[in-house]
Formats: structure tokens, C-alpha cells, sequence
């Protein structure tokens, strides 16, 4: 559709909306001034577009559509590196075998479609899949004993890179039998004195001290709970009455069992995707990206910006401390 346009298009007008100006672009690209000036007309005509103002001074000014041009160039050239080292890695036989792990919390269908497409790049390349907690999952990466792990949040570790993948409702799990199963929703204070199960603290610290920090917030005090290390073993002790849950919309399955939003609170639980930051394979960043799509063009039309943002957001990592993020935000 647009066969007139080559990398080095995205490359020349990148770094003369960079530097703002025609001089000082070519200067770094060791090529002449001429030729970038001919280069950039031809792209803007091609594509009917203006992305820059010359003014008497002789600086460039990005256009909006300059502006958003910057951004759109450096994904473009980012992906053409990725392909490009992916394909010298395969060809190298770097990738015959690729070791995924996957906690519990996270939606096994993300797992599956992860390895699908890694499948689908890839056909010849075996993997291997482990599973675990969100801190012994970390420990296997760091060591270098699985490539990569899709994760819940909150987390951060400085060696490690943090892809945002997809955020879940958490919801109330209950009985069918239970009185409050008469609501189409429930109110935060309707938990105080029955959320009684939790996910095994130990698995994930960060995320149940979050969780009962927002609790608190919201005036519900937990004493004592009961705890199951695995999102089924959780459904069973709610089946089995020891209290109500709170788990990710979607994963209950049991018959007996069903679920209410809770109103006036947005409480997520967040997926994510990490890896070593300076050896992984080549082709996760490729799958990454296609997965991220993938979740974005199956959301709702009105859950699709909120989720882009969240895409995009990044941990922090400046400070060899794990810091807390807002995962489970709280509407006021």
C-alpha cells in the first residue's frame, strides 16, 4: 500500500524533527543537507502530510502530526531491529528451545495464547513451561533457568525488564447460597467480617499488603483468614464456607460458586510479562508486542485507552528496593 516508504525515511525525518534542523540532522547521519531535504519532501508528498514548520530562523518545528511522527519512527525502526536480531539468533540456532513460566493468578489463556504465537513465529522451536509464584518465577529468571514469565503485579526488580500485558477486575467470590448473592453488586463495607480467603501471603507479599492497605482504606479489618496457594484451592475453601474471596473476574468455574462486582472501587489484578534485560531471546520483544495487540483488540472500546495507558506505563527500577505501585486503585 505504501511500498514508496524505507526505513531510511523514518530515519532522516526522525532526527531532523530531533534536532530541528536540516544541518545538524545530516551532520549526525553523515549525509548531505540536499539529500535530506529531498528525502523528507518526497515522504511528506507521498503521504499528503506536513510534519514540520521551517521559521525565519531556519529551526524546524514538528507539526502534531510531527510530533506524533517522532514517537511512530522510533517504534518503527525499534521493530526493525528486533526482526533483525531475531532473525540472526534463529539463524545462529540460539532458539531451539524456549522456557516460559506462568503464576497462578494470571489467566491461563494468556499463557497459552503466549506460546501460541511464540509457536506461530517459530514452529520448530520447543517449549518448556514451569509454573509457580510470582517470587520464585523471578528467582528462575534472574537465574537464567526459564527465558521469561508471565507475572502479577505489583513487582520490579532493576535486572529485570517489565512488560504491562492486561488488567482483570477483581470481584467477590461467594456461594449461590449466600445471602448476599441476592445483589447484583456489593458495596466494600458488605465485606467486612466475611472476606475470609486469601491468596498465600508468602507468594506474593507486595500484592497482599496492597491489598489490605486498600482494605483498611476502605474501613474492612482483617484479623484472621484462611489462605490457599492456588486460585482453585481458594474456590474450595469459599465452596467449603470458611468466607468470601476476591478473585479475577472470569477464573471462577465451579458450579456451586459465582461472583459480584464490588461498586464505587476499582480493584485490578495486573498481568505482566519479564524477562533479563540484557539476555533474552531475540524473539520475545517481537511476541510481546503481538501479544499486547492481541489483548488491546479484544478489549471493550471503552476499556481499550485506559488499557493503551497501562500498556504503557512503566515500574520503577531506580531504586534496588521493590517499591509498591498502585495496582488496585481506589475510586474516590
Amino acid at each position: 500500500m505504501h511500498d514508496w516508504a524505507e526505513f531510511r525515511h523514518f530515519l532522516y525525518l526522525l532526527k531532523i524533527l530531533e534536532r530541528g534542523g536540516f544541518r545538524s540532522a545530516a551532520e549526525m547521519l553523515h549525509t548531505s543537507q540536499p539529500n535530506l531535504t529531498v528525502q523528507a519532501r518526497q515522504f511528506q508528498e507521498n503521504a499528503s502530510v506536513t510534519l514540520y514548520r521551517k521559521a525565519k530562523d531556519g529551526r524546524i518545528h514538528p507539526t502534531e502530526s510531527g510530533l506524533a511522527f517522532i514517537t511512530l519512527a522510533k517504534h518503527v525502526l525499534e521493530a526493525r531491529d528486533e526482526a533483525i536480531e531475531a532473525l540472526i539468533a534463529i539463524d545462529r540456532g540460539e532458539l531451539e528451545t524456549i522456557r516460559f513460566g506462568c503464576s497462578p493468578l494470571v489467566d491461563q489463556e494468556l499463557f497459552r495464547t503466549l506460546c501460541s504465537l511464540h509457536k506461530e513465529l517459530l514452529p520448530n522451536c520447543t517449549i518448556r513451561s514451569a509454573h509457580g509464584d510470582t517470587v520464585y518465577l523471578a528467582a528462575q529468571v534472574l537465574e537464567g533457568k526459564l527465558d521469561a514469565a508471565l507475572i502479577t503485579l505489583p513487582f520490579t526488580h532493576p535486572e529485570l525488564r517489565l512488560d504491562r500485558l492486561r488488567k482483570d477486575k477483581l470481584v467477590v467470590c461467594m456461594r449461590k447460597d449466600n445471602p448476599l448473592a441476592e445483589h447484583a453488586a456489593l458495596q466494600v463495607k458488605d465485606l467486612q467480617g466475611k472476606l475470609g480467603v486469601f491468596y498465600e501471603p508468602d507468594r506474593h507479599p507486595q500484592a497482599h499488603a496492597r491489598l489490605l492497605e486498600l482494605l483498611a482504606q476502605s474501613g474492612v479489618c482483617i484479623e484472621e483468614y484462611s489462605s490457599g496457594s492456588h486460585p482453585i484451592e481458594m474456590q474450595m475453601l469459599v465452596l467449603e464456607d470458611y468466607g468470601l474471596a476476591l478473585v479475577r473476574e472470569g477464573g471462577v468455574h465451579e458450579p456451586e460458586l459465582t461472583t459480584r462486582r464490588l461498586i464505587d472501587v476499582e480493584w485490578t489484578i495486573d498481568s505482566a510479562i519479564i524477562c533479563r534485560r540484557e539476555k533474552y531471546p531475540k524473539t520475545l520483544p517481537i511476541i510481546i508486542r503481538r501479544l499486547q495487540k492481541s489483548i488491546l483488540r479484544n478489549a471493550s472500546p471503552t476499556e481499550q485507552k485506559r488499557l493503551a495507558n497501562f500498556l504503557h506505563a512503566r515500574e520503577e527500577t531506580s531504586s534496588p528496593k521493590p517499591k509498591v505501585p498502585i495496582q488496585l486503585r481506589l475510586i474516590r
